[in-house]
Formats: C-alpha cells, structure tokens, sequence
C-alpha cells in the first residue's frame, strides 16, 4: 500500500555509525546512510547549521535528506558533528572555532568518503555550514555544494573567487524571508560566482519549516545531485519507519 511521506517517515537504508579523526587529532562522530540494494550513484556530505544556535548532525532538513535520499535517489547520505557538537548519536570532540578549525572537519569528512569509495561527493550546507562549504570545501574531489540559506558570515569574497575559479557548480537556495540574506542581495554576492545558480523560494523562511518547504530544498539537492530521481516521490510502497519508532518520540 502507498503512503505519503510525511516530517516522521524514515524510509529504509543501511545506517552506519561511524567516527572518523580530523589531521588536528579531533574524533568526529556521524552517520552514513546507503541505499540498502545496489551502490550508491553520488554521496552528499550534509555541514550543519550553526553549534551556538542549536544546529547539529540531526538539524531537520539534513535529518530527512538521510531518511529520505537513499531510498528516492540511490544517494549515500553522510552526516556528522563539527567539533565541539553533540546529538544522540554522540559528541565530537574539540571546540566551536566560528568555522576556522572546522576546515579540518570539512576536509577529514571528504577524505571519509574517498576511503569508502563513494562516487561523485556533493556538499549540503545549511546556514553555517554553508560558510563552512564556501570557505573549505573548494577540495578537488568535491563536485559541487548546495547552500541553503546561505548568511555570509564567515565566509568572504575572496571564498566565492576560489569557487568561482574552480568552475566546480553551486546553487545557493535562499528563502524568500530569509533572516540574513534575502534573495536580492545573495544575487549580488554570488554573482561573483559565474556558475553560481541563486534559487529564490516564495514564502520559505531559514529554518525551512514545514514539508513543504522541507520538499522544495530535497528536489533542488537532487536536481543536482541525482537528476535521475528529480522531483522526488511524495509516496512510498514498501516497509518503513517513523520518527517514533526510532527514538521514541524524542527530537
């Protein structure tokens, strides 16, 4: 029988803890969601929105793109603390650096994925994680970053340069309300970026709250990342889970 997808379905994958080390000798925890049949076709690599402010691994938008990516899409999801974060899933080790020690993260998460030989990595940034993809995630094995919400704090001119040099795609998905950067004015900062896609989405604020704004950010992410599955399913056939059955009803 076919069901909707909704905020609290999880749908089926192979969901491995994992911890990885940073060269500065931080211990990172995460997770690593894969399609349970086949191998993946590309990987997203999910940098959270801000740790001061309540962001994490388990921030919702990143939550459901693990819960609902390999299913849908044939994407390896993977997921993680910076340092200095805690979920459920555990507390990386070291301390909040306003996005200057995090390159270690960006980069020991890249090098995650080339050790498990998952193709085709994409970053996901949301809020601070996009600064954290802007300002070191230009790595060349990286193929691309989708922004969501991008605020420009810490990431500078000089960042959108190295992207834009590079040639690597990005799309920045920015809500019409946004708190930080509204559409008009992240038009004029990425235009530093010639490849640069700036996606304005009606009505949406930062924290895309509600499905449908959780289902607009997932369908920009796949139309880049895994054009094969855009748009996503709304529906599901087959077994699966809920947010409940998971932790109990504890978010």
């Amino acid at each position: 029988m076919s069901v909707e997808i909704k905020a609290g379905t999880v749908l089926p994958a192979v969901r491995v803890p994992l911890t990885f080390t940073t060269a500065d000798g931080n211990t990172l925890v995460g997770e690593l969601a894969l399609p349970v049949q086949g191998d993946p076709r590309a990987t997203v690599v999910c940098l959270h929105p801000l740790p001061t402010a309540g962001g994490f691994m388990d921030s919702h938008v990143l939550r459901k793109a693990a819960w609902r990516l390999p299913a849908l899409a044939d994407v390896a999801v993977l997921r993680f603390n910076t340092r200095g974060t805690s979920s459920p899933a555990g507390t990386s080790t070291g301390a909040f650096d306003e996005g200057g020690a995090e390159r270690y993260d960006v980069e020991a998460a890249v090098a995650e994925v080339l050790s498990r030989a998952l193709p085709d990595p994409w970053l996901l940034g949301w809020s601070f994680g996009t600064d954290l993809a802007l300002r070191w995630g230009c790595l060349p094995a990286v193929r691309g970053a989708v922004l969501l919400s991008p605020p420009l704090r810490y990431s500078t001119d000089a960042d959108l340069d190295r992207w834009a040099a590079s040639g690597k795609a990005m799309v920045a998905v920015v809500p019409e309300l946004d708190d930080y950067l509204r559409p008009p004015q992240a038009r004029l900062r990425f235009a530093r970026v010639p490849q640069a896609q700036v996606v304005e989405v009606a009505g949406a604020k930062h924290l895309w709250v509600g499905e449908a704004s959780v289902r607009r950010v997932l369908d920009e992410v796949v139309t880049r990342v895994a054009p094969w599955a855009a748009p996503l399913p709304t529906t599901w056939e087959g077994p699966y889970q809920t947010w409940n059955d998971l932790t109990g009803g504890l978010s």
